[in-house]
């Protein structure tokens, strides 16, 4: 399973690319929105681990161009926990 890791904050980046990686998945890892726009176009995933609050092009942004395009599942990490937050990211 190739999974490709959106997180901006280098501590968690580490922490979950290392365990996933130990679990057996490939992960390809960026800290920025753009970077990580352009993996999601240009290679196929099985699941994309999205931050929302990134730099630049955030989370929310980079899943609008990405249903526009393809189907791949992706697994929102945040700290934000609004109830407008949970219903945004299941209407994408």
């Amino acid at each position: 399973m190739h999974i490709l890791l959106i997180e901006d904050d280098t501590k968690t980046g580490e922490y979950l690319k290392k365990g996933l990686g130990e679990s057996g998945y490939k992960v390809d890892w960026t800290q920025h929105g753009a970077d990580g726009l352009h993996l999601a176009l240009e290679n196929r995933y099985d699941l994309i681990v999205l931050d929302v609050m990134l730099p630049g092009i955030d989370g929310w942004q980079i899943i609008e161009v990405l249903r526009a395009r393809q189907d791949v599942p992706v697994l929102f990490l945040t700290a934000r926990d609004q109830l407008q937050d949970r219903i945004r990211g299941l209407e994408l």
